[in-house]
């Protein structure tokens, strides 16, 4: 997929504006009928209600939809020990769901080491939410924002992002408390989408490469939607 989409807001200017054959994505906003998984991604999902069924198929749908821009075949997307979706050799992803949105972004290592998106209801979180997820800090720092957005809702947004981004490169657990999210809108002005950096605050060793300190990330607003994106 070409051109600006809502996942694409949240993805880093200089990979799309450079026309990078190592990143693409997909979104749709429905389900499109017909849609089947792979054979060997029916047990994962055998049991499961409809809800879920469309959501696993579709999301892997846009995930294919989106390797084959990079000249990558379909293959199952099957699941880790962890729930975490298990890409082919090479490529490196991240896929989200939610009411009305399905998307995916996949790169091509090594140029792209981690991916991590997620879609969310622009709306106020359920009660006692924003206190299991939040530090202290984040929820002060998002009370003197601006008025007219459910920064609760992105902040826990970002929070997913960033877990998203930093399991593949860890394999370990990343509490809501473990990283400190800061935001940004864009200049001048922008009061719908902006940066946020994430503060990882333990250990960040990675498996290879550099250690995981601070992961840089970027948000949207639209359509009743929040999405966020990190890409390193």
């Amino acid at each position: 997929m070409t051109g600006r989409t809502l996942v694409s807001s949240v993805l880093p200017d200089a990979l799309l504006s450079s026309g990078s054959e190592d990143l693409a994505y997909t979104e749709v906003f429905s389900d499109p009928p017909g849609l089947a998984p792979l054979p060997e991604e029916e047990p994962l999902i055998a049991k499961s209600v409809a809800k879920r069924r469309n959501e696993f198929i579709t999301a892997r749908h846009c995930a294919r939809v989106a390797m084959s821009e990079l000249g990558i075949p379909p293959v199952p997307i099957l699941k880790g020990d962890k729930g975490q979706p298990c890409w082919p050799d090479g490529v490196v992803g991240s896929l989200t769901h939610c009411t009305g949105y399905r998307g995916a972004v996949v790169g091509r290592a090594p140029a792209v080491r981690s991916v991590g998106i997620d879609a969310e209801p622009h709306d106020v979180l359920p009660d006692g939410v924003l206190g299991a997820i939040a530090l202290d800090e984040e929820r002060h720092e998002i009370a003197a924002l601006p008025d007219g957005l459910h920064w609760d809702r992105i902040l826990f947004c970002a929070k997913e992002a960033t877990y998203k981004a930093w399991f593949p490169l860890t394999e370990r657990w990343l509490g809501f408390e473990d990283a400190h999210i800061v935001f940004d809108l864009d200049p001048p002005g922008g009061r719908t989408s902006g940066v946020f950096v994430s503060k990882i605050l333990v250990d960040g060793t990675a498996l290879s490469g550099p250690p995981l300190t601070s992961l840089r990330g970027r948000w949207s607003v639209e359509r009743g939607l929040v999405l966020t994106g990190i890409v390193l």
